[in-house]
């Protein structure tokens, strides 16, 4: 059984930094793909980024540029390094974890193929 653990979410202004952290345990992260995901109120969970061990990342087209998800597998933690807030950030944060089926296998980004979850930061960015 994996337990994910997040932190530092908050309240920040537009243009500001965020960094948020997910401590893993039960698992080593280096065998899994670790995503960030994130709701806002009335809408759907969304993938935000994804990576294997840095190796395989992807993010999704509205933080391209500004989010940075990284691995650190000596501590088993993933984080993500958000840069140049909006307002349209705002949301529930998630770290979620899934086992690695490799670079050449297809695979959705869909939150229901992460079995595996943390219960969630809130971030808000103010205007």
């Amino acid at each position: 059984q994996v337990q994910l653990v997040e932190s530092g979410g908050g309240l920040v202004q537009a243009g500001a930094s965020l960094r948020l952290s997910c401590a893993a345990s039960g698992r080593a992260i280096r065998a899994m793909e670790m995503g960030w995901f994130r709701q806002a109120l009335g809408k759907e969970r969304e993938i935000v980024a994804a990576t294997w061990n840095g190796i395989s990342t992807n993010y999704a087209d509205s933080v391209k540029g500004r989010f940075t998800i990284a691995t650190d597998n000596a501590n088993n933690t993933v984080s993500l390094h958000m840069n140049s807030l909006k307002p349209e950030d705002t949301a529930v944060y998630y770290c979620a974890a899934r086992t690695w089926l490799g670079i050449s296998t297809p695979r959705s980004f869909a939150s229901d193929t992460f079995p595996n979850w943390g219960q969630g930061t809130q971030v808000t960015v103010s205007s």
